[in-house]
């Protein structure tokens, strides 16, 4: 198995992060686990979350991905090497206080002593980010967490951040979680991700399938209808959009792979990057996911990829 490191965090993760953005929202207890339970008989190490999630679904508040999550790891009576990575912040900032009720929140809910990877869900710029890096040290002094990310964040915020915890010797930033897709380059590509590889930080993109456009099953509008994110893709389908699925399309071709175990492929040959996160809704679609865990794309594989997308 091909385990990427984290930083310095001497953290560890094959090439494919579990999203779980999905429990408690589109996934139910019953396949949740099921899962869960594949994912990491299979090799899966890190399962990513967040306190927010998922509180845009009707009737939920936040917290019921990681409650689910904590239960699967109570009927499994242990970790077995899994990590977890949860957020704090989307909501609510990233004063000292709210970190610290935060974890402890979190840490109920997962049901476990130490959170692997805690991340600054995004960037608050209301509070001064010597007052966030020093909860977090606080949290990693205390046991509390192992290693901390940070989420949505500029190339200007997290290598100011990076100098603070160098200056002040307090934990910093090992991990940049970006949104980076195929379709959605320019967030990640350029000064972030230079900024990454020179500092090592590692990279750990979400909405790696970009809402599931790159799966290969949107050709057309009328595809839209096929799952309750469908009406994003209309955002992606334009000669753009077709000239990266038809790529898609002719490597998965020649590996024998799907394109997307080739969308997320392509994610994990790229500098900086660690591993792609990834959500399924059901054992099924987690089996298409795992094949990123073996599929090594060739150097020209990838540029012609990389040139459909640019």
């Amino acid at each position: 198995m091909d385990l990427r490191p984290l930083g310095n965090s001497g953290l560890s993760t094959p090439r494919l992060v579990l999203g779980g953005n999905v429990f408690g929202w589109t996934v139910d207890r019953d396949e949740g686990f099921r899962i869960l339970d594949r994912f990491a008989e299979a090799g899966g190490v890190m399962i990513d979350t967040a306190d927010v999630y998922s509180s845009w679904a009707p009737g939920n508040r936040g917290g019921e991905s990681e409650t689910m999550i904590g239960e699967w790891l109570k009927a499994r009576r242990g970790r077995g090497g899994v990590l977890i990575a949860t957020k704090v912040g989307y909501d609510a900032g990233l004063a000292r206080r709210t970190i610290l009720d935060g974890a402890d929140a979190s840490l109920k809910r997962l049901g476990i002593e130490t959170i692997d990877l805690y991340y600054a869900h995004k960037d608050d710029p209301k509070t001064p980010q010597e007052e966030t890096l020093s909860a977090f040290d606080s949290l990693v002094k205390a046991g509390k967490v192992r290693a901390v990310g940070a989420s949505n964040f500029s190339a200007e915020r997290l290598a100011a951040a990076l100098d603070i915890s160098a200056r002040e010797g307090l934990a910093r930033y090992e991990v940049l979680q970006p949104k980076y897709n195929l379709m959605e380059r320019g967030e990640f590509e350029g000064a972030l991700r230079t900024l990454c590889v020179e500092r090592n930080v590692a990279a750990l993109p979400y909405y790696g399938l970009a809402s599931g456009f790159l799966t290969g099953k949107y050709h057309s509008p009328a595809d839209f209808g096929k799952s309750v994110r469908g009406g994003r893709m209309a955002a992606y389908l334009d000669e753009r959009g077709r000239r990266v699925l038809a790529a898609l399309d002719a490597v998965a071709a020649e590996t024998g792979g799907t394109p997307a175990q080739v969308a997320l492929a392509w994610l994990a040959a790229q500098p900086g990057v660690a591993a792609p996160i990834a959500s399924a809704t059901s054992v099924a679609q987690l089996e298409e996911l795992l094949g990123v865990l073996t599929l090594d794309l060739g150097a020209d594989q990838v540029a012609r990829l990389t040139e459909a997308s640019g």
